[in-house]
């Protein structure tokens, strides 16, 4: 009997049979699968599936597939008997099934599968088994049941066993029989090991754990003027699939030997965390120390650990300590340039939906760098929140905590206070006329300092009373174009989302002015307009009089490319209007722009700058482009332009960068990095990298040069190896950060590396 559209649950039409087949032809709605039943369809329109009542067997023709319990197969004829529950397939035939939350796929040109047992008998079959691939003249296993988190075994005979991803491996073992305990173990009896086509060792039996890699070297090795001749060497163990061992063992001919041992962990509920101490005698301590007496005895370490549970609690330690101000710099470069100065830190949060509580514990155990010590600091916040039945809004935050403000290298005034802090606001959103948005606001500010502690400018408690008021309105306006059509902009249609608001905050003279308070929590030099409402204005000891309008304009345009709606330019501007400047404050503070211009999904240019109002010029700028038409190639190139007096230190700068990457091949490619200071004609970083593919393992070549100003340049010539089944960086990971792969540079606290590790579930780099 020929079914062309045939979808009857075949429960209804022949008894005891448990699945249910459904017709070639695709529907506009997806299939449901009651309970543990199966279904039987074409892979398309042009497939076919046909039933016999006579036989209970179903066939489907020119591309089947079979779903249901877990279990995906595919082929291009398969039949399935309802009586024993086997499926014969032939022609491109997969499996695909989940085991331990991982989906594994296995392939071959014919075979045998039953449904009830899950055995699997199998000729010309292959699979990919994490970082392995496995092919074999002849199959026989099981699949694991749905749901679990284990179990399934398949035997091969005539195998090959790898970890290069092409047809024709560099390297590769062929075993006579081959036992694969999917997720545990790979035992392999009469092995071979093979280099091409050349056999170069025989292994009578080999076994493999798949759960863990147990271990393995990354090499890096280079020459660097500060370093000399230099070989940094990191030995992986994974004591378990959720602890990771690490020993470091560097020599650096100038600087002699370093090393230490770090420990990376996952212990699900008990939390994620990780460690490292790193030692070295350096023969030169005093190379680039700035005049800083340096001990030869040079050490650092680090440890954190995140507990995060479902009831909303999160608990994160951290705790950092080196001997000297240099030692990260000198021999971790990467990790001292994103945190130059790392804290220590105990932190206990507790959420709910709408309040937190926050117990911060902050001690000063680096003792070169200037600390606000919190011991500890509490704080409650009361999240927006409905008041009642009522359209009014109440929101807090409130705090207890004993300070020391503890001087670094630098010196200076060291004090310490007792400070309880307590804001409470109501707000009344309304909207009018059914477009515009009216937000008045009313609060309130209570403060208390105990006598500050060795202080010779401040005595005696102090309490501060502030009122706050102001209102923010704005609407949002649209039109749309929908004939409207750039080819060379890809514009099809066009949408244009305006939305203009205006800020106002009023904050009369508090009774105890800032100059009279210590100074924990204060207003920090930023190229951006900080907060001027409350709560979102964070510096408590330095709350004055505000008298501000803050006006904003903000714009989108949207059109459509392949049926989705795109942005093609978003552009943000805002500025202050200060009614009544405080002493040393000016009527505007500057004009902020923000754009972002993407006339293609690739290419994008983006723009930030700050116009000074009062001296009518540019303070800042930063501009960018960046072109990636394809996966071949790409360019970012941009200008970074900073007024001397915007510049914390007194210099600003008037930069130019590129960064090219150009894939010739599959198996080479180059980037070049660029940084050119216009002020005086220097060329202050330049970096050089060629990456060569050699199928099983990856390698990068850097010659990088940096113009010191004062002193000798910093140049360097780093190799860089790289499994590819066991990657030294994620995917990218050195674009457009090339000093990951120069000695000194390479992250103090390391990376997981196990299988199982999530990449950002712990972030070992704060």
């Amino acid at each position: 009997m020929m079914l062309p559209r045939f979808r009857p649950a075949l429960a209804l039409v022949a008894a005891s049979l448990s699945a249910r087949l459904w017709s070639a032809e695709p529907t506009t709605t997806d299939v449901v699968l009651p309970g543990d039943e199966m279904a039987v369809e074409a892979a398309d329109a042009s497939g076919l599936v046909e039933y016999s009542v006579a036989t209970g067997r179903a066939t489907a023709r020119n591309g089947g597939v079979i779903r249901g319990r877990g279990i995906t197969l595919t082929a291009r004829t398969l039949e399935l008997d309802q009586k024993t529950m086997v499926v014969s397939a032939e022609g491109d035939v997969t499996i695909r099934f989940v085991e331990g939350g991982e989906a594994r796929l296995w392939r071959g040109e014919r075979g045998q599968f039953n449904i009830q047992t899950k055995e699997i008998i199998a000729s010309d079959f292959r699979l990919g088994q994490a970082p392995f691939f496995i092919a074999g003249q002849s199959l026989e296993g099981t699949v694991p049941e749905r749901g679990a988190t284990n179990g399934g075994r398949a035997e091969l005979t005539g195998a090959i066993l790898t970890t290069d991803d092409v047809a024709e491996p560099a390297y590769r073992v062929r075993a006579r029989r081959l036992v694969l305990d999917p997720g545990k173990t790979l035992r392999a009896e009469g092995a071979t090991f093979y280099l091409g086509s050349v056999p170069v060792l025989h292994l009578p039996h080999y076994t493999r754990r798949l759960d863990r890699h147990e271990g393995f070297w990354t090499f890096q090795p280079g020459v660097r003027n500060r370093f000399g001749p230099y070989l940094e060497t990191e030995y992986h163990w994974f004591a378990r699939t959720n602890v990771e061992v690490i020993a470091a063992l560097d020599w650096r001919q100038r600087r002699g030997l370093a090393g230490g041992p770090g420990l990376n962990y996952d212990f699900g509920k008990l939390g994620q965390g990780g460690g490292r101490f790193y030692y070295a005698h350096d023969e030169l301590p005093d190379l680039f120390s700035n005049g800083l007496p340096v001990d030869p005895d040079r050490h650092l370490y680090s440890w954190q650990h995140v507990l995060t549970n479902q009831t909303g609690l999160t608990l994160h330690g951290l705790v950092n300590g080196q001997n000297d101000p240099l030692v990260l710099r000198d021999f971790h470069e990467n990790q001292f340039r994103r945190d130059p100065q790392p804290k220590s830190f105990f932190e206990a949060n507790q959420r709910w939906d709408n309040w937190s509580l926050d117990v911060l514990a902050q001690p000063q155990l680096i003792s070169f760098y200037q600390t606000v010590e919190r011991l500890p600091d509490a704080k409650l916040t009361g999240f927006r929140q409905q008041v009642g039945n009522t359209p009014v809004y109440y929101e807090s935050d409130s705090s207890l905590a004993y300070l020391r403000l503890r001087p670094g290298l630098l010196g200076g005034e060291k004090f310490s206070a007792f400070r309880a802090d307590t804001y409470h606001q109501l707000t009344l959103p309304q909207t009018y006329f059914g477009w515009l948005n009216f937000l008045p606001r009313v609060g309130g500010r209570f403060s208390y300092y105990g006598d500050p502690e060795d202080s010779t400018t401040l005595n005696g408690d102090q309490a501060r009373g502030v009122f706050n008021t102001g209102a923010e309105v704005n609407f949002k306006a649209s039109r749309v174009w929908t004939e409207s059509k750039v080819r060379w902009l890809d514009v099809s249609g066009l949408r244009h989302i305006v939305v203009p608001s205006v800020n106002y905050v009023y904050v009369p003279t508090p009774n105890v002015r800032p100059n009279r308070l210590p100074q924990f929590d204060t207003d920090l030099p930023s190229p951006r307009l900080l907060p001027i409402e409350f709560p979102d204005y964070y510096a408590v000891d330095s709350v004055d009089s505000q008298n501000t309008l803050r006006l904003g304009l903000f714009n989108k345009l949207q059109t459509k490319r392949r049926d989705t709606v795109a942005d093609l330019f978003l552009w943000n501007v805002v500025t202050d209007w200060r009614l009544k400047p405080r002493t040393g404050q000016g009527t505007f503070p500057g004009l902020f722009s923000d754009l972002e211009f993407l006339p293609r999904d690739w290419l994008v240019l983006g723009s930030e700058v700050r116009y000074d109002l009062n001296q009518h010029e540019w303070a800042e700028s930063n501009h960018r482009l960046t072109i990636q038409p394809n996966d071949r190639w790409h360019w970012t190139v941009g200008h970074r332009y900073l007024r001397d007096d915007f510049a914390s230190y007194g210099a600003g700068n008037n930069l130019f960068y590129s960064s090219i990457y150009w894939r010739f091949n599959q198996n080479w490619g180059a980037r070049t990095v660029h940084y050119f200071e216009a002020r005086d004609g220097r060329l202050e970083d330049q970096a050089y990298s060629i990456y060569r593919d050699f199928r099983a393992w990856t390698a990068a070549l850097v010659v990088r040069l940096r113009d010191q100003r004062t002193g000798l340049d910093d140049w360097s010539v780093s190799l860089s190896f790289s499994l590819k089944a066991f990657p030294r960086f994620g995917l990218d990971a050195d674009r457009d950060r090339v000093r990951r792969l120069f000695g000194g540079s390479t992250d103090y606290y390391g990376e997981p590396t196990g299988r199982n590790w999530q990449q950002g579930a712990v972030p070992l780099n704060p």
